[in-house]
């Protein structure tokens, strides 16, 4: 009997070791499992935490010395062309204009600098300052009087003439935004446009000062469509988007397009649908290919899409659809003007954009969903869309 207890007591024993042992293997899987999993939230919370971070830094660089907020004031008006809010978008889209031209790009650092330092002496509005919304108009300034004159790269005088109109910008601004506030629109590219031709146009003789001519184009028909290059087509995407800054490279416009989808997702796409649609319309309207393929028939269409899409209306389906219409509207509109405009030696700029925004922007409508923001909500279009539907949601039901 003693022999039967003891071998039971070692199998007994040998039982739970083994069971032991398995328990301690199953513990180590779920330790290595869990490490995984909060590996993997740690990992998705910084990628979610990302736009927080942001706003982190920019209030870290409100506390700092007048230098480091001027710095940001300035990225900033570089990346509001695009409507974005985003120092760290405006150092990427300053590298994309740096690889286009680097004359460019000296140009329109000078126009965003003094268009800048212009509002803060003229005791403009602090926030908007802050934001890059007195930086903008001067940034193309300075951008297309370097892309329209005659004397090529490195032509010093020039930055006279570019110091001269960025100034002039706040108080376009200034001005415009008196008349504008009554039916609470923004001023868009209005200044830019305005001083561009004033410089143009009291220049085109000036020997010191010489342009490239503007005149009309007579264009023959496309009639031989299997010329048509589909992949110089999806090139022309992202020269469009970078055509919005004058620039012709595709690679300048694909990092435009990255410092977009950095800053706000739903303005990269609504980029990218607004020079897509300007293409079809040039094709559409049998225009030179050559012309589609420099993204001319894009540059305005893009701000209108990402300004009808999400941006000063708060993005729906229906508004979604709205944008598309203001895009192709803005293709058509450019060409109209640019076939009209093009007589008297002036470029159209951004005044199909700026038209065709404003009557859109103008619009009633009885649809709730298609809902125009006040301009002192206007932030981004994912928050749009945030106070929208908080909005709606503590609506009293009718």
């Amino acid at each position: 009997m003693i022999k039967w207890e003891m071998i039971d007591i070692g199998l007994i024993q040998l039982e739970s070791n083994a069971f032991l042992n398995q328990i301690s293997l199953v513990s180590k899987e779920q330790n290595t499992a869990i490490k995984e999993t909060e590996t993997f939230k740690c990992n998705c919370e910084a990628f979610i935490d990302y736009p927080n971070k942001i706003y982190n830094f920019a209030n870290w660089l409100k506390e700092q010395n007048i230098l480091f907020r001027f710095i940001d004031w300035n990225l900033r008006g570089i990346a509001q062309v695009m409507f974005v809010n985003n120092s760290f978008s405006g150092i990427i889209i300053l590298a994309g204009l740096i690889m286009q031209n680097p004359w460019w790009a000296l140009n329109g650092i000078v126009g965003t600098m003094f268009s800048t330092l212009s509002a803060v002496l003229l005791g403009q509005n602090r926030s908007q300052i802050a934001t890059g919304l007195h930086g903008y108009n001067g940034n193309l300034v300075g951008l297309l009087l370097a892309v329209f004159s005659n004397k090529g790269d490195w032509y010093w005088w020039l930055l006279l003439p570019v110091f001269v109109m960025s100034v002039v910008c706040p108080v376009l601004s200034s001005a415009l935004t008196s008349v504008m506030k009554n039916w609470d629109l923004p001023v868009f590219t209005l200044p830019f446009n305005i001083a561009v031709w004033m410089y143009l146009a009291a220049t085109r003789h000036n020997i010191y000062l010489p342009q490239n001519f503007i005149q009309p184009i007579n264009p023959s028909p496309n009639y031989t469509w299997s010329e048509l290059n589909v992949p110089m087509l999806l090139r022309a995407i992202p020269v469009g988007v970078g055509q919005v800054y004058g620039c012709n490279n595709p690679w300048a416009g694909g990092i435009f397009l990255v410092a977009l989808v950095i800053a706000s997702p739903i303005v990269c796409l609504h980029a990218v649908i607004g020079s897509s649609l300007g293409i079809l319309a040039g094709l559409s309207l049998d225009s030179p290919f050559q012309k589609i393929y420099d993204g001319l028939w894009s540059c305005n269409s893009v701000l209108g899409c990402i300004a009808v899409g999400g941006m000063f209306y708060a993005l729906t389906w229906q508004t979604h659809l709205l944008a598309i219409l203001c895009a192709i509207f803005c293709a058509y509109l450019g060409e109209a003007l640019m076939n009209t405009i093009s007589v008297i030696g002036l470029p159209v700029c951004t005044w199909p954009f700026c038209l065709s925004t404003i009557i859109f922007l103008l619009m009633t409508s009885n649809n709730r969903a298609i809902y125009k923001l006040p301009l002192i909500k206007v932030t981004c279009p994912e928050e749009n869309r945030k106070f929208y539907k908080d909005m709606r949601k503590h609506e009293q039901p009718e």
